[in-house]
Parts: structure tokens; sequence; C-alpha cells
């Protein structure tokens, strides 16, 4: 397994953190290039991950501009991490995009499909990308997917599409880990709960947010760096031998 600590293994490879300019992504980013990996930063505005990327310690890092609805983009995207970082071992989704509506009758198709486009079907495909690189590779792989306590709620606060997206994803994670467990690649979830970032506020009543703080049993929301942890411990070689889980990392507003 070699050297102990919360990375080990990690030193020299090439990970791919899409989301990387949210709140979450950023901590995750940093947390990877601490451990000594190769990073490539993934999200949509060029300014916001040049702007992460720029504070990483050590080098050969990269930043990314892409909009992974476009579904053409993902074989590249994960070639060029293969290209520049020299490998591509581990992938990090983190992207996606929620839009609260106050009744059902609010939800519009293009609100269901925004957020089926980005938290579903695009994670489907990018994974795929991925776990097709990592198998010409030859070396295994850590594939890392985000889901929400939605997923097992059906959501809070107008988010219902989301939480069914959500849904998709656990179900997706599993039956990615059966596809490529033979390959030696892992993949798994995380699924957060109540986070301090704006996609938790925007739209969120105070009621609301108060409400679901106080049903966690720690009685606070997570900074988004308490979500690193478990990304990098899923990528790490502790957990060589965890696929198709999804890790509850929600202060124990969820009990699974």
């Amino acid at each position: 397994m070699g050297e102990w600590g919360v990375g080990a293994g990690l030193d020299g490879k090439g990970v791919v953190v899409t989301g990387a300019a949210g709140g979450i992504g950023r901590e995750v980013v940093a947390a990877f290039a601490r451990a000594g990996a190769r990073v490539m930063a993934v999200d949509l505005d060029q300014a916001s991950v040049d702007a992460v990327v720029a504070g990483l310690p050590a080098a050969g890092h990269i930043a990314v501009a892409a909009d992974l609805s476009d579904l053409e983009q993902h074989a590249a995207l994960c070639e060029q991490a293969h290209a520049q970082l020299g490998s591509l071992d581990v992938l990090a989704n983190l992207a996606a995009v929620l839009r609260r509506r106050t009744t059902l009758d609010d939800v519009s198709e293009a609100d269901w499909d925004l957020q089926h486009d980005i938290n579903l079907k695009a994670a489907f495909f990018l994974c795929r990308a991925a776990g097709n690189v990592m198998r010409r590779q030859g070396n295994g792989g850590r594939i890392i997917t985000f889901t929400s306590q939605g997923w097992w709620t059906g959501g809070y606060g107008g988010s219902v599409a989301y939480a069914a997206a959500k849904g998709g994803i656990v179900s997706m994670t599993r039956g990615l880990a059966r596809t490529f467990g033979p390959d030696g690649i892992t993949v798994n979830a995380i699924s957060p709960g109540l986070v301090e970032t704006p996609m938790l506020t925007d739209g969120l009543d105070e009621a609301t947010y108060e409400g679901l703080k106080a049903a966690t049993p720690l009685g606070r929301v997570a900074h988004p760096r308490e979500l690193a942890g478990p990304v990098v411990f899923l990528a790490s070689d502790h957990a060589s031998f965890i696929s198709g889980a999804t890790i509850n990392v929600s202060g124990g507003f969820l009990m699974y």
C-alpha cells in the first residue's frame, strides 16, 4: 500500500476534478494537489479555474474551461488529461446545477432537462470516457461521483427534479462499478448533506434552512473542505476494495 497517509498512493497521479471552481470543487482540487497529485481543474469559466490552479502547491496542474453538457467534449477532455498529466487515474465529477421551484407546477421542461442533462446524462458519458481511458492504461483507476442527500429524501426546498437526477447517480454509480470492476476501476459516490455553498442557499428560504440544520445531529452545516477528505480517501490506496458504495457525509442528517 505504500506510505501511510490520507492520500496514500496519489503522489504523481493524474486527477480530473469537474465543478472545480465551486465551493466544494476548489477544496477537492486543493486536497488532491496537497496529496501530490497532478490535477486538471475543469469548470465553465476559464478565469475561475485559472484562479483555482494558481493557488495550488507544486507544478503540473491544468485549468480547463469546458461545458460538460456538450457530450462531444468528453473524450477529448479525458485524452487531454492523459496527455498533459501523464496519466488519468482519478475522475472526481462534482459538476452540477440546481434550480429550485416553489411548487411542482412551477417546474418547466427546461428546468427538468437542464438538471438531468448536467447532473446525470453528462455524468454518465464523462465517467464512461474516463473509464475507457483508464481501461486502456491497464492500471485500474478511481471514479468518484457526487449525489446528494436528496437521492434518499427526495429533496427539500423545491428540488424534486434535482433529487431525481441525484437518485439516478446512485444507481448509475453501482452499474459503472459492476462494469469497470474487472478492470480494477472502482466507482463510488459521495452523498453530502448540508454544505455551506451558494448552491445550498440560493432560493432556499430561511425557515427551511434552519429546519434542515436543526435536523442534523451535529447541529450545523458542513464547510466545503469537510467533503474533500472523503473524496481523497476514495481515490487513495486505502479505498482499494470499496466500490459501488454511496458514502454518507451528512453530519447524521441521513443515517444508513
